[in-house]
């Protein structure tokens, strides 16, 4: 098989959502399958589906018309707030969409109407990560709004923390969410079905006991891919971390000096300049260091988030990664599996040059 490759565990991928449906469910909550990250991949949408996602959320129209093909059966949730030039995409397309501008509103009306559907609407609250929602004290203009417009099927009150800032889901801002759905269904007298308390970071507040009150619906991504939460990165329980792995080659190894020698700047994916130094042009009595060069760089994928065990990450270049390790027995051709955050998998999915095998 060629390298690098994400190798992708339909199984494990299918347990972690299964469990976490089951185990929200207790909590009275349904899930949104976020697969954003996997570029809407129909094979992780289906095996979500099966598993009993109650959703499929994507953050691209483009994802969204390549899923609504596969007729999965469960409705579409366009996460991210639509833009104005492509309303008429996403009202064909998405059966909800995420929204925080009136302007936005108006515009996914008159497409409907011309259309003949209703498209569903989540208003999104901004509860203190200052991404996307409107402020509480604007959110009944909103609702006037989006009940006025026909066109329009006002489905729920959402919001979205830990990805911006990473303020985490707390009993305040959730029971302000549940006071805010309250007071506008009464203010309206409406039922709305979705109270959307947010995403994987709300997992380690309601695993402390924190009580869901209307809550009743969170978009889950980063749990369902990597078994992992991602205020902490860590392991929730009862679910596969390794359900998808980046496998990349080795293109060289070889002992060489631990250290860099000559004069140091800035390169091309350094934080900042550096102020030159001058140093010896090589250092006596270096220690050496087996180290391990990896057709794989930062085209392909983050390397702060990739980790492997007994190596160490020693940098990376477009497209070269050095690793090295005493117990290393890496050889030319060779291949070395790694673990992967969120943003390293966000990028492997992107990258053209990193291919997909499912086992």
């Amino acid at each position: 098989m060629s390298a690098p490759r994400l190798e992708i565990h339909l199984e494990h991928l299918q347990h972690n959502a299964r469990t976490m449906v089951n185990r929200l469910a207790n909590q009275g909550i349904k899930i949104t399958g976020v697969s954003k990250s996997t570029l809407g991949m129909p094979e992780i949408a289906r095996t979500w589906v099966a598993a009993g996602v109650h959703s499929i959320g994507e953050a691209r129209i483009e994802s969204i018309e390549i899923l609504n093909r596969c007729e999965l059966g469960v409705p579409l949730l366009l996460i991210r707030s639509p833009m104005l030039s492509q309303v008429e995409r996403v009202v064909a397309h998405a059966a909800i969409s995420c929204n925080s501008e009136l302007i936005v509103l108006k515009a996914l009306a008159a497409a409907a109407a011309c259309q003949g559907v209703r498209h569903g609407v989540m208003l999104m609250v901004e509860l203190g990560d200052l991404r996307e929602g409107v402020l509480a004290a604007d959110l009944e203009a909103m609702v006037v709004l989006t009940l006025a417009l026909p066109s329009l099927l006002l489905v729920g009150i959402g919001t979205n923390l830990g990805c911006q800032h990473g303020i985490a889901p707390d009993p305040t801002n959730m029971a302000e969410l549940s006071r805010l759905i309250n007071a506008m269904e009464a203010r309206f007298g409406i039922k709305l079905e979705w109270c959307s308390g947010g995403n994987s970071a709300n997992l380690p507040w309601l695993a402390s006991g924190g009580k869901p009150g209307r809550i009743n619906h969170l978009r889950l991504g980063e749990a369902l891919l990597l078994g992992r939460e991602p205020l902490t990165r860590k392991q929730i329980p009862g679910l596969y971390t390794d359900a998808i792995t980046l496998v990349a080659e080795v293109i060289e190894c070889k002992l060489k000096p631990s250290q860099p020698w000559g004069t140091p700047h800035s390169t091309s994916f350094s934080n900042g300049p550096i102020t030159p130094q001058i140093t010896p042009q090589i250092k006596p009595a270096q220690p050496m260091t087996r180290r391990a060069l990896l057709a794989l760089g930062e085209q392909d994928a983050d390397p702060a988030g990739l980790s492997a065990a007994e190596l160490t990450i020693e940098g990376a270049s477009s497209d070269h990664l050095v690793v090295s390790g005493a117990a290393m027995k890496l050889g030319v051709g060779d291949e070395q599996r790694f673990q992967i955050s969120y943003s390293a998998l966000l990028r492997a999915m992107t990258s053209p040059f990193v291919s997909r095998c499912f086992i």
